[in-house]
C-alpha cells in the first residue's frame, strides 16, 4: 500500500515519541485522518502551546507558564521554604504533590549523573542547587532521585557538594526505601509514595 507523504509524515514523527512503535502510531495517523477537524485541530493547537505556552522556572527549574518570574511552588508564600525536595524531572513533583503532606519547594535536576550516557555534573541542575542552598535559610535539602544506580550516585554526589560547601549545617536526607529499587516515582502508588517521604533518613 502506498501512503500519502502526509500521513507517512505524521507516523514517522509519531513513531519518534517514547513507547510509540510503527503499528501504534499508523493507528494514531489513520484514527486522526478519520476525525472529525476539530480533534486534530486542536491537537495541534495543544502541540504549538507546549512549545510556546510553557518554560522552567528560573528558580527550581519545573516547568511553568511562560514569562513568569517564578513557578507557583517557589512563590508561594504558605509552604515552607526552608525544606527543599530535590527531584530527577517534573513528573516526580507531580508524583510528590499528589499525596498531598509535601509543602516544601523543589528543584528539578532534568536528569542523574549517568557517565556511560555522558552526562556528568555540568550537564544537570547541580550547580543551581548548590548555589541556591548556599544562598538561602533552607534547613533540609530531600533527595529524591529514583532509587537506582544513577539516583544513588546522583544523590552521592549532591551530598558531597553541599556538605563542602561548610557554610553552615544542612540536614541532607534521603527517601526511604518504601520504592522499589529499579522503580520511578512517576508508576509509584501513593501509598508507597507517603511512606517514603515520611520515612525519609538521614545520609550517612
Amino acid at each position: 500500500m502506498i501512503i500519502p507523504e502526509p500521513i507517512q509524515n505524521l507516523i514517522t514523527a509519531l513513531e519518534r515519541l517514547p513507547g510509540i512503535g510503527p503499528k501504534s502510531a499508523s493507528r494514531l495517523a489513520f484514527y486522526l485522518l478519520r476525525a472529525p477537524a476539530d480533534i486534530s485541530d486542536s491537537l495541534a493547537e495543544a502541540l504549538t502551546d507546549i512549545k510556546n505556552k510553557t518554560g522552567f522556572c528560573p528558580v527550581c527549574f519545573n516547568i511553568t507558564v511562560s514569562g513568569r518570574g517564578a513557578c507557583e511552588v517557589c512563590e508561594s508564600t504558605v509552604r515552607d521554604s526552608a525544606i527543599l525536595c530535590v527531584v530527577e524531572d517534573p513528573l516526580d513533583v507531580i508524583a510528590i504533590e499528589k499525596i498531598g503532606i509535601f509543602k516544601g519547594k523543589y528543584h528539578v535536576l532534568h536528569g542523574v549523573l549517568s557517565p556511560i550516557e555522558g552526562v556528568g555534573p555540568e550537564d544537570i541542575k547541580i550547580a543551581p542547587l548548590v548555589s541556591r542552598v548556599k544562598a538561602s535559610e533552607i534547613t533540609e535539602v530531600i533527595i529524591a532521585t529514583n532509587p537506582r544506580m544513577e539516583g544513588d550516585a546522583t544523590a552521592l554526589y549532591i551530598q558531597q557538594q553541599l556538605q563542602s560547601t561548610g557554610s553552615r549545617e544542612i540536614r541532607i536526607t534521603r527517601l526511604a526505601r518504601g520504592l522499589p529499587v529499579g522503580g520511578d516515582l512517576e508508576y509509584a502508588d501513593q501509598n508507597t509514595l507517603l511512606r517514603a517521604l515520611s520515612g525519609r533518613q538521614l545520609m550517612n
